[in-house]
């Protein structure tokens, strides 16, 4: 069959289906009516006597029960009552839609003699659209599937459609039918989670007494709290809940006072936020990997090469991309917005970066001077031969005298005065030593000390930079790049002005920086005004997002409280992570960090995106477990993209 139903003929439909026992899909992308359409045939349905059973299938938005599962409910009195359930622990059906197929097999068994209708996730493109249209079918016994377009489309999936083994009918989507917004999406989840669990009481479970399946985080406190919970007796959901807290080896969570617990607890990626809504815990933070760099950052190489990912942070204020990847020499090159400028934090190999930028870069910091850390100097003393303003160095002590050592190593007789210039500053505990080289001259020249307080040794107008000493078997530094504000061009109103936008609007952004508020600035249209006039109308100003880089630490109290200060409500952290847990003990020889140790770090800082990086090439085959590890004890990690896509 392959029919043609309008909206307003919702009966012609409640025919087919009271003719006898159906079993009905309904497909479609989100917003376009599935749930409606669900209501409105069940209770035509039961008015002329049929009992009518729905399976709410998409667990990000269930048309009724509890968020996080595949849900069981029958018409009654108007609208739909709860029957069971089979608990997901995750709100995102195309990522666990085997689990969310093999609930909808369990629970499609129950309803017996009555009509069944299922309302699937809006989920109609690509594989995973393609493996839950035709897994569901099956697993539920689907006889008639109603495709739900707008006027004039062409059907979703129309081949996967044509090969069921169901009946497929059309129906137009009512022009009114719309998605709501994501924050309306997510207060109503919420909304129907917190009506569930309106009657619960606290609990306790023992991690030592329950076995842990799906993807649970490993020890962190913060990692569990909040987290959606469910308990199961062979594989049938008995209950959920929400983490409230862990004390010890002992979780605090929220039941229905009438539910029970068991020796099976499911936890996924469904959490409650910050801000008290439920919603899927940011293991990937898309808005770091969809970023592609700028064409004066990265040359023209692929995603993955020697030295693996290379994942990208991009704020307001700044650019910052692992050159080398995370198995390759450490160097972040961090790229300030609106200006031909840039940072370094350590100096790995420098191949990969444009020759031309190497004039641009005012500072580097480098974090100790292992090989793999310092070997780029070369590649910075080459390309700047030249260039007559200092290149600023940081480091710990003993790095002027390792920097004039790898000058000295070159004969310059035929540089002249044309040799690079350098200012080396070694922070010594509260101080900052500093000394002049130029290539090619002989001797460092002392430039005196410079008091450091709280740990700032760069301060400018618009970013300082502040550092903290590690230990590392040597002295090692990790650095902070905190823009004092990031300042967003409003541009829907620079429209309404009619105002185009152009460097005007560097300098505007300049002056707001240098506290010009009273200064006046000519616009594009021949009009003066006021900075502080501009900044109230053209610009949302908000705090500045801190990006942080520690590497070459070892795993020790100390280290672990300096760097959690540094880092705390950093926007991202680039945190070493050289070693799994089985290969703990080389990182205890080594002085290097473990993936639980760096995920753990970053969740105690409350950090918004973790990039971990320094990775132990003998994990080049199998990158994923270095990520998987630490995703077990940190929500926040970010997992740069393959070229595919793919896993």
């Amino acid at each position: 069959m392959n029919q043609r139903i309008h909206t307003e003929h919702h009966e012609a439909l409640a025919k087919l289906l009271s003719a006898g026992e159906r079993r009905l899909m309904l497909f479609g992308p989100p917003g376009i009516g599935k749930t409606t359409l669900a209501a409105s045939l069940a209770d035509r349905l039961s008015k002329v006597g049929r009992e009518v059973h729905c399976l709410a299938a998409d667990p990000g938005m269930p048309a009724f029960g509890p968020p996080g599962a595949v849900n069981l409910g029958v018409w009654q009195q108007g609208e739909w009552k709860l029957e069971t359930y089979q608990a997901l622990c995750s709100l995102d059906a195309a990522r666990f839609r085997l689990p969310l197929i093999e609930a909808v097999g369990r629970l499609a068994r129950q309803p017996g003699q009555s009509t069944l209708l299922i309302d699937p996730p809006g989920v109609v493109r690509g594989v995973a659209g393609s493996e839950l249209l035709t897994s569901i079918v099956a697993a539920a016994g689907v006889d008639l599937v109603v495709v739900l377009v707008r006027e004039g489309q062409a059907l979703p999936l129309q081949q996967e459609l044509e090969a069921l083994g169901a009946d497929v009918v059309r129906i137009d989507a009512s022009p009114l039918a719309r998605r709501p917004g994501k924050n309306s999406r997510d207060r109503e989840r919420t909304r129907l989670w917190d009506s569930y669990l309106a009657n619960a009481t606290v609990r306790e479970v023992a991690l030592a007494r329950v076995n842990r399946l799906g993807t649970p985080p490993r020890k962190a406190p913060e990692a569990w709290t909040g987290k959606q919970v469910a308990f199961l007796i062979e594989g049938t959901s008995i209950s959920m809940g929400e983490i409230i807290g862990m004390e010890g080896n002992s979780l605090q969570l929220r039941l229905p006072a009438e539910q029970r617990l068991s020796s099976q607890m499911l936890v996924r990626d469904a959490v409650r936020d910050a801000s008290g809504l439920l919603v899927t815990s940011k293991r990937f933070a898309e808005s770091v990997v969809r970023y592609l760099p700028p064409s004066d950052l990265v040359p023209d190489y692929p995603q993955l090469q020697e030295g693996g990912f290379r994942p990208m942070v991009q704020t307001g204020s700044a650019s910052a991309v692992l050159m080398n990847g995370v198995f390759g020499d450490p160097q972040l090159h961090l790229r300030l917005a609106h200006q031909r400028r840039s940072l370094l934090f350590d100096l790995g190999d420098g191949a990969r970066l444009p020759g031309r930028v190497a004039h641009q870069v005012s500072d580097v910091f480098i974090s100790h001077s292992h090989m793999d850390h310092i070997c780029g100097f070369l590649w910075l003393l080459r390309s700047r031969i030249g260039e007559r303003e200092n290149c600023r160095l940081y480091g710990p002590p003993g790095l002027a005298e390792q920097i004039e050592h790898l000058i000295n190593g070159i004969h310059w007789d035929r540089i002249g005065d044309r040799g690079p210039r350098f200012e080396v500053s070694e922070l010594h505990a509260n101080h900052l030593r500093r000394f002049l080289l130029q290539a090619g001259k002989p001797g460092l020249k002392a430039r005196g000390m410079m008091p450091v307080e709280e740990g700032i040794v760069l301060d400018e107008d618009a970013f300082r930079v502040r550092a903290v000493a590690l230990d590392h078997g040597i002295p090692v530094i990790a650095y902070a790049f905190e823009p004092v504000l990031q300042i967003n061009i409003r541009k829907e109103r620079l429209h309404a002005r009619g105002l185009e936008a152009g460097p005007w609007l560097t300098e505007l952004k300049q002056r707001i920086l240098t506290r010009q508020m009273d200064s006046h600035l000519s616009l594009p249209d021949g009009q003066c005004e006021t900075v502080r006039r501009l900044a109230e109308e053209l610009t949302l100003i908000t705090p500045g997002s801190k990006i942080v880089y520690a590497t070459d630490l070892a795993d020790t109290t100390g280290n672990r409280d300096r760097l959690v200060a540094l880092a705390n409500g950093a926007h991202t952290l680039f945190c070493e992570s050289p070693f799994m847990q089985k290969d703990a003990s080389q990182a205890q020889r080594t002085g290097h960090l473990t993936t639980t140790a760096c995920a753990e770090i970053a969740t105690r800082a409350c950090v918004s995106h973790l990039i971990p990086f320094h990775f132990s090439r003998r994990y080049e085959d199998a990158p994923w477990q270095v990520y998987d590890e630490i995703a077990a004890d940190c929500s926040h990690l970010v997992i740069p993209s393959s070229p595919t896509g793919s896993r």
